[in-house]
This record gives structure tokens, C-alpha cells and sequence, in this order.
């Protein structure tokens, strides 16, 4: 049979419901085929499958059998397969024996093609077969002579090869989604309306074809084989379409699902749970020493083994599962039906003993390990959200404890009432506009002018007051606020930046990104839409991207670099020196500046660490980028940065943030000051 969500075949235990269903089908079709053989006239059949028009059609059918139509959520090789209009013609041309048996061997065709095992195989066979036999009858009920000669396609017939396709399509339906449901211990109505609006639209355009395959048939065998490119064309469409379908809801790397899939998947399972009871599982997995390897052996082996978890983690869950990447080390497992979380936590333990085994990459066994978090539906959070932040919590306590695996417990959470009650403020905070923006100078080392501003969020808290982004960044990445969060930023920096720009007054102003942020497919669009309605130049626009973002996922960071790129804003890399970002990443990443981490620029004053930062700065500067000191709170760190090389800098030694309103006057004052600088 063919299993949707896998490309693995099926192999079920003997005596189990679904071996029996299996091995009823099979005997079924086997009873079938031998008797649509043994009741027709052997000396008919054996001049017809002589004749040109057979093999033509046989021929179509096999061809099409190998290219199926897949709609989207489906795997390529699982689709409607297009030998559908010529099977059916194949019934009303030649009769029900030679359709069946051109099935068979179109489904022993690709099945071997594909590598599908015996079984496989046979259950398939066996369900064409049984589709077609229903299909057969529904024209003998309604049509008794199927054959005339030139076969015209009148009104009623082709009412009756409508209802045979639809049987067609509905017993084929039932037979194999039956099965599915068997082997993934599911319902079987929900398993039957799996996908369903997506198949019914291609086996209507394949049932629509029957009667012009007929008609081409009875005219001139030489006329069939031209379906064959509007049925290509329709494959390559469908095919096109799976791709992209694929892409946007799969990780590229490992092939699995991203967390957009997991959303939608998580959101229908939970829907599902609601109105029938019963309870969802969501696994948390962070890997352990991954950084050691992606520092210790690069990229290249770091993917190879992320690969190799996630095809171990592929082949450890249960049948209905989904596994999901996250980003970077950090994968999940939603468990579709759980009983408890003692159930959840064998399944967790399952899979710390697939990952247990050593790996081997560039000659190196490389013992992989796992902290893994469980929180459960609904018994755990109401929302998808919650249940992620949850199992989340439970990971890190996991981590902590080096337990390997923890479940969900409110105890050991001290902190999730409070950011809870937090994200609900924040949500309406942004709601009601309390988000301001206070503006941090950046002035040349040289000169001591001002070279640009760095924008810094603050929230208006209604009982706390101003909070600052450490105190609520954190609510901001965990959650699904992220998005509107980035677009007001973008918003209130721009207006203030254009209200600027009428004053005469054209400073560069930076904005910070998180991993999210940069991630987002739909940024580009917000930025170039944000610039357009304010009417601000890209050039004056400047993003910070943060190290970690690259370290976590470089590639995809990398990407969305360029893409932000072709916008024609500013691009900085903020922070270095605080992660494990390459030198050899910096060299590839289209960056205009390099912020120095305070930590590292704090090292200037220290002998010791002195080398080391004129050694980052110099390889910055060499790379045609410009370095800024983060963090200057003195003369003297002012000092030792210029001499370093860094061109510009930025901290208290200058300026706190200020707010808008205060920034012309700060510049004003300023336009002429010193390297020494003062605070404002």
C-alpha cells in the first residue's frame, strides 16, 4: 500500500488487523482478476491484445502509473497516477480482463522502480484491480452495450463514466486510506478526509479525459499517445507545485519538517484532541555537544550530522508522528495520540537510545547525546504556544539537571506565570502603542562627529514603567509576537527617522534583528514597504544582525544576508566576539560594519587581552568593513579603541540613549566636539 507521509513501505506483523486487512485485498483481487479471466471469451481477448489500440493503451498505462499527480502534502510518488483515463478507457474499449491485467502490470512496473517490497506491491495491485472491477460494474448497470463502433460520447454516457470514476476514485479511496489508519492507529474518518479536496480536483481532470481517450481510441490508435503531453504538462505542474510546497514547509537541510509545518500540524491535532478527547505530545530535543563538533570539525560535518539525527529520529517515531528542525540543534516530535506522559517518556527514551549510537564522520566516532523536554495537550497548555514554551521549560531543566529527559512540572518553573502574564501585557502594549524608541550616538574616533544613531527599543510598561529589551526581548523571541514586534520598530524608527530628514538632519540609524526576525521570508517585504511609506532611502537604514543568529544557522542566516542586501540597506554584524562566529563566515557575508562587542572592547585595557582585539579589528578592517567599539565608557577606552583601529564608537563615554525629540539638539551640540567626548 502507499503510506502518504513516508517513503518507507509498510511491513505489517502477521495476525495483526492491519496483516489481515492487507491479506484480505490481496485475496480479493487475486479472486477478482481470475474470475474477469475465466468468464470471458478466451478467443476475443486473445485477438484484441494482438491489436495495436492494446498496447498503445497498455502502454499509456504504465507510463502513467510511474507518473502520478501528486497534490500538495503529498510525496511525489504518492499521488493520482495518470494511467487513470486509459485504464478506464482500456474497460470500455476492450473489456474489464485486459484493464485489469495492464494495471497489474503497470503497478508491477513501478513498484519495482521505486524499490517497493512484495507486499507493497500486491496490495496495490489487488486495489486497482478492485477499483476497476467497481468502476466496470457501474457502466454495465447503467450502460448494458459499452461498445459501439464509431463509440460517439452521448449525454448518458457520459453520466456513466462520471459515477464510474467517481467509484473508481471512492473505493480506491477507502481501501487505501483504510489502511493508513490501521497502521497509524488513527480514526478512520478523519484519515478518510485526509487531503481529499486536492485528490477529487486532479481525479476530476483525469475522469474528464475518458471520453476523449475513447473517442481518439475508436478513431485511430495514433491519436493516444498524444495525451501524453498534457498529462506531462499536468505532472510537471503538480510536480512543481509539491516542490515548492515541500520548501516552504520542509528544512533543507535535513529534509524534515520546519515549524511552520509543525504549527499547522500541532494546531489540527489539538483541534482534533478537543472534540474527541484524548491527549497530544510535544518533545523538545536540544543536542548536546553539537557546538563542540560544528567548532571542532566546521559545517560541513555538523550538517552531515544533523542528517544523521534526523533520519534516526525519522525511523524511531511512531507511524503518524511528525518530526520537525526548529534551527540550529534544536528539533521536536509531535506525538499525534499519547496516553500519559510516563507513554511520552518511553517514547523519549526511545529516541536518546537511537541517538546514543557513535557516529561516524571524517574518520571519527562522535558519541551524540540529547536533553529532551515533554509537555502534553491539554493537560499542560491550552495553545500551541504554551506547549511549546512548556516543553521548552522542560528541556532546559533537562539540560540542567542532565536528567536527559523531564516532563513538563509547574514547580520547576518558577518564571512561566510571570512570563505568561508578561507576553499578554506585551501583546497589548504593542496593541496600544507603548513601544518607544530612544536613540544611541555613534561618533567617528577621529573627529568626534556623529556618524549615526543606534535605534534601542523601550516598553512603557502601565505598573513598572520603562523596561528595557533584556527584561522583554526574551517574551519577544519565544513567541509568535516577534513579527509585530520587528514591524513596529521598523515603524516608529522610520517616522521619527523621516521627521529628521525634514529638519535637515540625515543621520544612518540602526535597527537590531533577532534570529527570528532575520529568518522571516516576509522581512525584505516589511522593510521595503516601511522605507517606501516613510519616505526614507535604503542607504539611511542600516540592520544589525546579531552573531549568534549566524552561528546557530548560518546558512539560512547567510541567505537572508543577501536578500536583505538586494535592498539596499546598511548591513552590520553586532556583537563579535561574544559566539562562534567563523572568520570565514565574516568573509563571505555582504557587511558594511563589525560592532565589537563591550566585552570585547572592555579587553583593550587589559594587557593581556590587548592582541587578541587588535587582531579582530585588523582582520575587519582588511575585509573592507569598518569596526565600531561597543561599550567606550572612558577617555581611555576611546583612546585605546582608535589606536586599535576601530573607526567609530559608541557607549556612555558619549551618550545614554536619548529620546527622538532630544537628538537634533545632542547633534547640534556636538557637530564639532572631540574624540574626548563627553556625556550628555
Amino acid at each position: 500500500m502507499k503510506d502518504p507521509n513516508s517513503s518507507r513501505d509498510i511491513g505489517p506483523r502477521a495476525g495483526t488487523p492491519l496483516w489481515l486487512y492487507m491479506a484480505a485485498t490481496i485475496v480479493a483481487g487475486m479472486l477478482l482478476l481470475t474470475g474477469a479471466a475465466l468468464g470471458s471469451e478466451p478467443a476475443q481477448y486473445l485477438g484484441q491484445a494482438t491489436e495495436p489500440l492494446t498496447w498503445v493503451l497498455i502502454a499509456m498505462v504504465v507510463l502513467g502509473e510511474l507518473r502520478p499527480v501528486a497534490a500538495p502534502g503529498q510525496a511525489p510518488g504518492n499521488g493520482s497516477p495518470t494511467s487513470l483515463p486509459f485504464s478506464l478507457a482500456l474497460v470500455v474499449v476492450q473489456g474489464l480482463p485486459l484493464a485489469l491485467l495492464a494495471q497489474v502490470l503497470a503497478v508491477a512496473v513501478a513498484g519495482t522502480a521505486r524499490g517497493h517490497a512484495v507486499h507493497r506491491i500486491a496490495f496495490n495491485a489487488a486495489q486497482y484491480v478492485l477499483c476497476l472491477g467497481a468502476a466496470d460494474a457501474v457502466l454495465r448497470l447503467v450502460l448494458p452495450v459499452l461498445r459501439d463502433s464509431p463509440w460517439v460520447p452521448a449525454g448518458e454516457v457520459i453520466i456513466a463514466l462520471a459515477l464510474a470514476g467517481a467509484v473508481h476514485f471512492a473505493v480506491n479511496r477507502i481501501l487505501v486510506r483504510s489502511a493508513v489508519a490501521m497502521h497509524e492507529r488513527s480514526s478512520l474518518g478523519p484519515a478518510l478526509l485526509k487531503d481529499i479536496r486536492g485528490q477529487i480536483r486532479v481525479t476530476c481532470v483525469l475522469v474528464a479525459l475518458v471520453p476523449l481517450v475513447v473517442v481518439a481510441a475508436t478513431h485511430s490508435v495514433l491519436y493516444v499517445p498524444l495525451f501524453a503531453l498534457p498529462l506531462g504538462a499536468l505532472y510537471s505542474s503538480a510536480m512543481l507545485s509539491v516542490k515548492r510546497d515541500h520548501q516552504a514547509n520542509h528544512d533543507e537541510l535535513t529534509g524534515l519538517a520546519n515549524r511552520k509545518l509543525l504549527n499547522l500540524r500541532a494546531r489540527s491535532e489539538m483541534d482534533r484532541a478537543g472534540r474527541h478527547g484524548g491527549r497530544i505530545g510535544l518533545l523538545l530535543l536540544d543536542l548536546d555537544r553539537f557546538k563542540e563538533v560544528n567548532d571542532t570539525l566546521g559545517h560541513p560535518a555538523g550538517d552531515r550530522l544533523l542528517q544523521t539525527v534526523a533520519r534516526r529520529l525519522s525511523h524511531s517515531v511512531r507511524p503518524g508522528d511528525l518530526v520537525a528542525r526548529l534551527g540550529g540543534d534544536e528539533f521536536a516530535v509531535l506525538l499525534t495520540q499519547v496516553r500519559d506522559s510516563a507513554a511520552a517518556a518511553e517514547v523519549a527514551a526511545r529516541l536518546r537510545c537511537a541517538l546514543a549510537e557513535p557516529v561516524r564522520i571524517d574518520g571519527m566516532d562522535l558519541d551524540l547525546g540529547a536533553s529532551i523536554g515533554i509537555a502534553l495537550f491539554p493537560d499542560d497548555a491550552d495553545s500551541f504556544e504554551h506547549l511549546l514554551q512548556r516543553a521548552d521549560v522542560a528541556m532546559y531543566v533537562a539540560k540542567s539537571a542532565r536528567s536527559g529527559v523531564e516532563s513538563y512540572d509547574p514547580g520547576k518553573d518558577r518564571n512561566s506565570t510571570a512570563r505568561l502574564s508578561l507576553y499578554s501585557e506585551l501583546r497589548r502594549g504593542l496593541a496600544e502603542g507603548a513601544l518607544e524608541m530612544h536613540y544611541q550616538p555613534r561618533v567617528s574616533l577621529d573627529d568626534g562627529r556623529v556618524t549615526g544613531l543606534e535605534a534601542l527599543a523601550r516598553w512603557q510598561h502601565p505598573t513598572r514603567g520603562l523596561l528595557l529589551p533584556e527584561e522583554f526581548m526574551p517574551v519577544v523571541e519565544q513567541s509568535n509576537l516577534f513579527r509585530a514586534f520587528t514591524g513596529q520598530v521598523l515603524d516608529i524608527t522610520l517616522a521619527r527617522v523621516s521627521r529628521w530628514r525634514e529638519e535637515g538632519l540625515t543621520p544612518t540609524v540602526a535597527v537590531n534583528l533577532g534570529m527570528r526576525e532575520l529568518l522571516d521570508p516576509r522581512l525584505p517585504d516589511t522593510v521595503d514597504a516601511c522605507l517606501r511609506e516613510h519616505g526614507v532611502p535604503p542607504s539611511q537604514l542600516v540592520l544589525e544582525i546579531g552573531e549568534d543568529s549566524l552561528a546557530d544557522d548560518g546558512e539560512a542566516a547567510a541567505a537572508a544576508v543577501h536578500r536583505l542586501r538586494e535592498l539596499g540597506v546598511g548591513l552590520a554584524l553586532d556583537d563579535f566576539g561574544t559566539g562562534h562566529f567563523t572568520l570565514v563566515q565574516l568573509a563571505e557575508l555582504p557587511l558594511d560594519e563589525v560592532r565589537i562587542h563591550e566585552s570585547f572592547t572592555a579587553r583593550l585595557t587589559d594587557e593581556a587581552g590587548t592582541a587578541a582585539v587588535h587582531a579582530a579589528v585588523a582582520l575587519v578592517n582588511s575585509l573592507g568593513m569598518d569596526a565600531t567599539a561597543e561599550g567606550v565608557r572612558t577617555r581611555e577606552l576611546a583612546a585605546a579603541a582608535r589606536e586599535a583601529g576601530c573607526r567609530t564608537g559608541q557607549g556612555s563615554h558619549y551618550s545614554h540613549p536619548l529620546r527622538g525629540d532630544e537628538v537634533p539638539a545632542w547633534i547640534a551640540a556636538h557637530s564639532g566636539g572631540s574624540t574626548a567626548g563627553t556625556c550628555a
